[in-house]
């Protein structure tokens, strides 16, 4: 039988002090690269062979973080890592976005130094040595790579209408947040970590504008300073960007203007809310004006808005946890089963409105309002609620 034998705290010091000094010693990463990645697997071994000539000389380190993608990403990342300790990959599970990817990527590093650019090639790697001088001489807390300053251009890499969209949506950022950068839309840029370790707790993880977020949630103006380059055309693979990355972009540049009062999400939410009391009302009144009773139709237009309201909410404000395939379908089901409670409540609650002041739309409002606020509960706390 051995025994073993607990050390008092005082003693922990000393004999770590003493591991410490029999393990052999490595020079430190002063450079990790974060790369958010979804499905782009064709670019990973282009994109490391160009990151290893950009940065002889620096002790660098990159990291994946992938939304499980279906083509593998991770597995190609994997593969690299096995000749290259210098390259780690992240594997996320039933998380989403690039904002969520690129603040878990910085958190799982202990380099002083942290970049982020995209795997789509379109990012100027030979950039980063700049970058990375301009940090280290203690002048910037953040640089931040233009493609609207100094030489740079985007022209190359977005179409016409990209490229008017992405600059009204800087000039948009500029004038409501007092943003000085000439491209807070950037997604390559490089920061000292303990700045993001400070601002975590501030930070979305929704959309894809973190840069726009770190600077909008620094209690204090940071120190600037901007590199510009040319961003190039996608090779491989398809833009991220649809109509939702619109609709979240102005999320959060709502919640970064009022103080962080109301999350983006809360905001989604509450537009989505907005449109499905558009579309109650609009159901109410076509079906009264068909002939149909009013309780029926209060029923069968409050029943169309939830139908309306899982589907956007499914598309926009709950994006990072979205229920596809046959998961959309039990999740209708599951949504449509716990909000016939609030269709029941509202159509009772609508239908006394009505027989005491026959006006449609009050009438209507009344029941809406009750079935929202069971549409949040369900929405937050069952339907979408995030995996374990």
């Amino acid at each position: 039988m051995t025994s073993s034998h607990v050390a008092p705290f005082g003693v922990w010091p000393e004999a770590l002090a003493l591991a410490q000094s029999e393990i052999p010693r490595q020079d430190g990463v002063e450079l990790s690269i974060v790369i958010p990645t979804f499905n782009e697997r064709e670019n990973i071994i282009p994109l490391v062979e160009r990151l290893r000539t950009a940065l002889v000389g620096v002790a660098w380190e990159v990291i994946f973080v992938d939304d499980d993608s279906s083509d593998k990403t991770v597995d190609v990342v994997r593969s690299l890592s096995l000749g290259d300790r210098r390259i780690r990959g992240i594997r996320r599970i039933h998380r989403r976005g690039l904002a969520g990817a690129c603040l878990e990527g910085i958190l799982s590093t202990s380099a002083p130094i942290v970049a982020v650019m995209d795997a789509d090639l379109q990012h100027d790697e030979t950039r980063l040595v700049a970058m990375l001088a301009m940090i280290r001489s203690n002048r910037t807390d953040l640089v931040v790579a233009t493609r609207y300053g100094g030489q740079g251009s985007s022209e190359q890499g977005f179409n016409r209408i990209r490229q008017a969209g992405s600059q009204m949506a800087i000039r948009i950022a500029k004038r409501l947040l007092k943003i000085e950068t000439s491209d807070p839309m950037s997604g390559f840029f490089m920061v000292k970590r303990a700045l993001i370790e400070e601002l975590a707790p501030k930070l979305s993880q929704q959309g894809f504008k973190i840069l726009l977020d770190i600077i909008a949630s620094s209690p204090a103006p940071l120190k600037l300073g901007e590199i510009s380059y040319v961003f190039r055309p996608r090779i491989h693979g398809e833009s991220k960007l649809d109509a939702s990355v619109v609709v979240e972009y102005l999320g959060l540049l709502i919640a970064k203007w009022s103080g962080d009062i109301v999350s983006s999400r809360m905001l989604l939410f509450g537009m989505v809310g907005l449109s499905g009391v558009v579309v109650h009302l609009t159901t109410l009144r076509l079906f009264l004006l068909g002939g149909l009773a009013f309780p029926v139709s209060q029923a069968i237009a409050m029943l169309i808005a939830v139908i309306s309201n899982y589907t956007l909410n499914n598309a926009l404000t709950y994006r990072d946890r979205r229920r596809r395939g046959v998961r959309f379908l039990t999740g209708l089901m599951l949504f449509s089963a716990l909000c016939s409670i609030g269709v029941l409540a509202g159509t009772g609650v609508s239908s006394l409105f009505y027989s005491r002041e026959p006006q449609w739309w009050l009438a209507g409002l009344a029941g809406a309002v009750i079935g929202a606020g069971w549409n949040y509960i369900t929405s937050s706390m069952i339907t979408w609620r995030r995996a374990g």
